[in-house]
């Protein structure tokens, strides 16, 4: 039999907001890796691609396999996905694991259910490349930060009333309306949120870069004066305008929440949710899909008519945003991200110092594992020869296959394990 657990290398992405050089997450993870990357101290390291999505399909690590890639592995080999994979995702792998360095902002944007997303490739092929929904969940390597959702009425109301800028853009009827909106009246609120970002959205350019520059001056006197100025958000209303001036984005802070995560914690993003990451590194799964609505922070397409269409007006307080792991009762090593779609699943698997011996045990899915921290040589009856692994290992699994990780580093390991769990 040809084997089933192999090694992968994989692709970088040199997106400009990524960090730079071995300040990147993904840098430093494949400059470990094997074989090792030549790191570009000037160049960005912004994403790794760990699967099968034709722009970045991974390479397989194992001579005795006539396969190149893994998407040509899969094709071949559509068993290897476990039956039930196979047969809901017509034998294709259902998501791309990745690892994102974020160094400037990424453009505000949401990502379409399956309806809208037909819809939208049926439409305009050449903006929205496939027909797929595209959930997706990060969770933090180190210290993140995103924008997620539309904050609590009372966070918008209140900086309506202190960022003049901001009120003149939304107008005085559509801020008086999200004012006099009551709690008791969920689909009201949705409504009168909906027009004032939409105002917002399709502001005049000339307007808002009048307003924004207005703003960005008089919070930059204050800063300079020493005072507050958290009541107009405005450390980050200053960061981002530098690195996007004149970009209506900088606006949306006032309407959705800054969430931070710490390493280990995770933000899940339904279809419709408006996100943009901020900064930090993370290990991200998404469905196996490209459809991305833009409209700010973004040099690329925007379409602001659809995003604002599309959108999620649910207001709710960014400690909300957290989506909790849950313990194995099984394997007390094992963390699990369960998000609410069939697409796939995360296990964060830390192994104490104490244990030497450990099985990653079998799952009825196609898995990918990355190896953050620690070393170990891995055996399995699925592999041709042990393997090392080590920090930026990748290793592909089939499904019900297991490996035996022998560890040789004093402080135990941490690793991430993407499957579909059906």
């Amino acid at each position: 039999l040809p084997p089933a657990v192999f090694p992968l290398s994989c692709a970088v992405q040199s997106y400009s907001w990524g960090k730079v050089g071995l300040e990147s997450e993904v840098a430093k993870l494949v400059a470990t890796s094997d074989p090792p990357v030549q790191i570009q101290p000037d160049r960005p390291y912004a994403e790794l691609w760990m699967g099968a999505h034709p722009r970045g399909d991974a390479i397989i690590r194992d001579n005795r396999i006539p396969q190149k890639t893994l998407g040509q592995w899969i094709a071949d080999n559509p068993a290897c996905l476990g039956a039930k994979v196979k047969d809901t995702f017509q034998g294709r792998l259902p998501f791309l694991f990745k690892v994102l360095s974020v160094n400037t902002a990424l453009s505000i944007q949401a990502h379409p259910n399956k309806e809208l997303a037909a819809k939208l490739h049926a439409q305009f092929p050449e903006h929205y490349p496939d027909d797929n929904h595209k959930p997706e969940m990060a969770i933090a390597l180190t210290p993140f930060e995103g924008l997620c959702g539309f904050r609590p009425v009372e966070e918008i109301v209140s900086f309506l009333q202190t960022v003049p800028e901001l009120r003149a853009l939304i107008g005085e009827v559509a801020a008086e309306q999200l004012e006099r909106s009551g709690s008791d009246d969920p689909r009201g609120v949705s409504a009168a949120l909906r027009v004032c970002f939409t105002r917002l959205m399709k502001s005049e350019k000339k307007f808002f870069v009048d307003q924004l520059n207005m703003l960005v001056k008089r919070i930059s006197q204050e800063a300079a004066e020493g005072k507050d100025t958290s009541g107009s958000n405005g450390d980050l209303l200053l960061r981002l305008h530098s690195q996007y001036p004149g970009d209506i984005g900088c606006f949306t802070i006032y309407f959705l929440n800054l969430v931070r995560l710490e390493p280990g914690e995770a933000m899940f993003l339904g279809a419709n949710e408006p996100h943009a990451y901020l900064h930090g590194d993370c290990v991200e799964c998404m469905a196996c899909s490209d459809n991305t609505v833009r409209a700010g922070l973004t040099p690329k397409f925007i379409d602001v008519l659809t995003l604002c269409e599309m959108l999620n007006y649910t207001p709710a307080p960014s400690n909300s945003k957290i989506f909790p792991a849950t313990q194995s009762q099984l394997d007390p090593s094992v963390y699990l991200y369960d998000p609410p779609v069939p697409d796939f699943a995360i296990m964060r698997i830390e192994i104490p110092a104490s244990i030497k011996l450990y099985l990653v045990s079998a799952v009825d899915s196609a898995s990918i594992l990355l190896v953050i921290q620690g070393m170990a040589v891995g055996t399995s009856t699925a592999a041709a020869s042990e393997m090392t692994l080590r920090r930026g290992s990748v290793l592909f699994i089939s499904a019900n296959e297991s490996i035996s990780l022998h560890l040789a580093s004093p402080d135990g390991m941490l690793l991430f394990r993407a499957c579909c769990l059906l």
